[in-house]
């Protein structure tokens, strides 16, 4: 939202402009919006939501790619590219670089997790096609779709921007004109975000519900639903519990947000300590429980080769992001405008 309007300010005043804004009006603005969407009840009643936020998906990314190979194609784009990437010592320091690649490998970490919702997903499913199968596919289709423009989003902005690639293309300002085009694509990023949060949030949500109801079933403020009528709505029940924990994490995680808004460094650090214990531990270990694989077979072996090494790059892209995060902090003042 703040690269819409600095994208506007940047088309009237000129690209040299400062155009600062304050980020947080914004957050407070997205986070009301997730108040009020927290509200809905459980994963099932969010699949208009998430097709919406897939369909800006492809959309932003389309996009995205378009102007990548615009650029590429313009007379007189000149950028300094290599297979190693920015040149240490020109650029960055080794050290630097080496701090920039862990992180980079948290984010890309995060931009393939999705573990956290596998089960939340699979719950939807009919029985019949068995969910294994129709998840298995899924599962295949949905990595592949995303590689391919992961791929391309990647190769495609270097190329066009080279060592001087901003860490997002779109509200980095790589892009500057059409600056219409550049709105369109950022109020898609929106609107998947919106619905990002919500699929990521309810298992959350339905976690600590679920274990409040076993913990205290005989609490009325924890189990009990009341019936609020709405004009050409109908009636709809609301849990106060819910209404006030929900509302309460957001807003915890707004503040969070406004203290920490640094993009890049946060998402390396959650991909990171996500990666290993949801993607790889637990469904390695479940594997060799369900097929019961011998300890100290070959198949066992490389199995828990596989996970120490993926446990030893989550940690190093775990230093790599806190080491990052820290250096934002040090060149950041809290709920001061930003540029």
């Amino acid at each position: 939202m703040v690269a819409i309007k600095r994208s506007n300010c940047f088309h009237k005043e000129g690209h040299d402009a400062g155009c600062h804004t304050s980020n947080n009006m914004y957050m407070i603005i997205f986070a009301i919006a997730e108040i009020i969407l927290s509200q809905i009840p459980n994963f099932h009643e969010l699949s208009g939501l998430s097709i919406l936020a897939a369909v800006m998906s492809f959309a932003y990314s389309s996009i995205g790619l378009g102007l990548a190979i615009a650029k590429i194609t313009e007379r007189g784009n000149h950028v300094t590219t290599s297979l190693t990437g920015v040149a240490i010592g020109v650029d960055v320091t080794s050290t630097e670089k080496i701090w920039s690649s862990l992180q980079a490998i948290g984010n890309i970490a995060f931009a393939y997790a999705y573990s956290i919702v596998l089960v939340e997903i699979q719950d939807t499913l009919r029985s019949s096609p068995p969910e294994n199968k129709v998840m298995k596919r899924a599962s295949f289709v949905g990595v592949s779709i995303t590689t391919i423009f992961y791929m391309l989003c990647g190769t495609l902005g270097y190329a066009a921007f080279g060592d001087k690639a901003p860490g997002n293309f779109l509200t980095g300002f790589g892009f500057y004109e059409p600056f219409w085009l550049v709105d369109f694509a950022n109020m898609c990023i929106v609107v998947h975000l919106v619905g990002a949060y919500q699929v990521f949030c309810q298992p959350i949500f339905t976690t600590v519900e679920n274990w409040c109801c076993h913990k205290w079933p005989e609490s009325g403020f924890v189990t009990k639903r009341h019936p609020i009528t709405f004009p050409s709505c109908g009636v709809c029940y609301v849990n106060m519990f819910r209404v006030i924990w929900r509302t309460v994490y957001v807003i915890l995680t707004a503040v969070i947000a406004m203290l920490f808004p640094f993009f890049n460094s946060v998402i390396g650090l959650l991909g990171a300590i996500a990666f290993w214990p949801l993607t790889v531990y637990f469904p390695v270990e479940m594997y060799i429980s369900r097929a019961k694989i011998r300890k100290f077979s070959v198949t066992w072996m490389w199995l828990q080769v596989l996970s120490w090494t993926c446990f030893i790059v989550t940690l190093l892209a775990a230093a790599g992001s806190i080491q990052g995060l820290v250096k934002d902090l040090q060149t950041y003042k809290p709920f001061s405008s930003a540029s």
